[in-house]
């Protein structure tokens, strides 16, 4: 059993929470403070902007966004035409800030993205540049690289511009505002029309055979200086505003196939058998997966609110391995579809908070106009996917690690309590028999509940209903029940939480 925070207060217990989430800066080593010389030419590059001589900001822009987000890469204007769409959306300025080869870009490469943790946000640049000078903050002038997107009546482009404009947003919408006024019929019109663009940018990505994972996401959020756990589905308007973005980056990725000269966010399609042990899985947990019923198509008709149906959406996760960056300089490789979104994609819209997209940028600007990229441009794309690499994977670590830091946290002093659960994995025989299943997501063997490899007590992974918790669990039951557990270990120190099935 575990050495539980316990015999805490509350306040005690929160404070020692703060201070785990506040020591993974350390144990992780991220780069918590800007060298004096990277914020003074940041300052420079404040002081000595020039804003490009189009003038964009009789545009009536707006940016979505969670509601306490302050560093905003993007700003929409959406509007009908006489047989179509007019889609104009901004991306933030960040190459008219960062001189390539400087104190401040070489700064950016070491970092790769911004880490965002419970207690603050730890950026890719600045504050100076990434929450004012670079942000699309409302009623600020600021520049940016304007694409101006020409849809049909189905939402297909037909025509694509970039160009490096002033614009100015006229108010900074978040998510559940804009979901409450889209729910009640009280939203402008632009966001009736992220609707309508939205559902048939979807309906195209159904008929590329793109699949969307709908896994609701765990997050930490502080509330009244509580830390908490919540498991939220994405928001309807959420996805209708990301398929703006993917549209852009698809259009992107055609740029620099064109132009023969990028950088794309590529991933491989599943691989028959994995595909075939998937729709084992599906009928296992009651969702048969029909043989004429395209892949995307299949995860997007399951209902999340069914146990089973929630587990074999977290197997889905599995299929959707291999992603990385592919570079095109010179030579266009035959492949390069990025398989869940069934297109030639590339990353564009989050240059704040993403070095890769600043490249994207600066490449699509030239593609755009049919101009040789610069050398100075291109001989950084081969640097840029194991730039990418290696800061996804400490992200993903850091992530992993605060959930699991505030799951141990909250549960420490209800050792031995019971809860009800689903499992999302189970421990039982891989489909047809034989050894074990694969490992799952937590690292964890599937096996029939007794005993693993190696002697070890084999564990499936679960989710509470109440807290959002998902968590390794030891015994017998298959993915997709409900069940009764207990809290065996909940330990802060370790950041380990494990319980086991105590009955159906």
């Amino acid at each position: 059993m575990s050495h539980n925070i316990l015999g805490l207060t509350p306040d005690a217990q929160s404070t020692a929470l703060a201070q785990a989430l506040v020591a993974l800066e350390t144990e992780f080593e991220l780069r918590t403070d800007f060298p004096s010389a990277v914020l003074e030419e940041a300052a420079r590059a404040i002081s000595n902007f020039e804003f490009p001589p189009t003038d964009r900001r009789d545009i009536e822009f707006v940016t979505i966004d969670p509601a306490e987000s302050t560093d905003l890469d993007q700003a929409v204007h959406l509007s009908r035409t006489a047989d179509g769409y007019l889609v104009h959306y901004a991306i933030a300025d960040v190459p008219g800030f960062v001189a390539l080869g400087g104190q401040l870009d070489g700064e950016t490469r070491l970092r790769g993205q911004t880490v965002y943790l419970p207690h603050r946000r730890i950026s890719l640049h600045p504050e100076s540049i990434a929450e004012d000078a670079g942000s699309l903050l409302p009623d600020r002038d600021r520049s940016s690289y304007l694409w101006s997107f020409t849809l049909d009546a189905g939402g297909v482009v037909t025509n694509t511009a970039l160009e490096r404009a002033i614009v100015r947003s006229r108010e900074k919408l978040n998510y559940v505002g804009a979901q409450k006024e889209l729910d009640a019929g009280t939203a402008p019109e632009m966001l009736g029309l992220l609707r309508e663009i939205g559902l048939k940018r979807i309906e195209l990505e159904r008929e590329r055979g793109g699949a969307s994972l709908r896994i609701p996401a765990q997050e930490v959020e502080c509330i009244d200086g509580t830390y908490v756990l919540l498991a939220n589905a994405p928001l309807p308007v959420e996805d209708w505003n990301a398929q703006i973005s993917l549209l852009t980056g698809m259009e992107a990725a055609r740029l620099m196939i064109r132009a023969k000269v990028g950088i794309l966010r590529t991933m491989p399609a599943p691989l028959p058998k994995d595909l075939e042990v998937f729709r084992l899985q599906a009928a296992t947990l009651g969702a048969p997966w029909p043989t004429d019923q395209p892949y995307g198509e299949f995860l997007r008709s399951l209902d999340l609110d069914d146990p089973g149906q929630l587990a074999l959406m977290h197997h889905a996760a599995s299929l959707f391995r291999g992603a990385t960056y592919t570079v095109l300089d010179g030579e266009v490789p035959a492949d390069l579809e990025q398989a869940a979104i069934g297109a030639p994609y590339a990353h564009t819209t989050a240059p704040l908070r993403r070095l890769v997209d600043r490249f994207s940028l600066l490449v699509c600007s030239y593609a755009a106009r049919r101009q040789e990229v610069p050398a100075a441009v291109r001989e950084v794309l081969p640097l840029l996917p194991k730039l990418m690499g290696s800061s996804n994977q400490l992200v993903n670590k850091v992530e992993r690690a605060v959930i699991d830091t505030v799951e141990a946290a909250s549960l420490a002093h209800r050792v031995g309590e019971r809860f009800a659960a689903v499992t999302l994995t189970g421990t039982m025989p891989a489909p047809g028999g034989g050894e074990p299943g694969p490992a799952h997501a937590n690292g964890s063997n599937g096996s029939n509940g007794a005993n693993g490899r190696n002697g070890h007590k084999s564990r499936g992974t679960l989710q509470l209903v109440s807290p959002a918790v998902t968590a390794p669990f030891e015994g017998s039951a298959a993915a997709g029940q409900h069940v009764e557990v207990e809290l065996v270990t909940a330990d802060l120190l370790t950041r380990t939480v494990l319980f086991r099935i105590v009955g159906p």
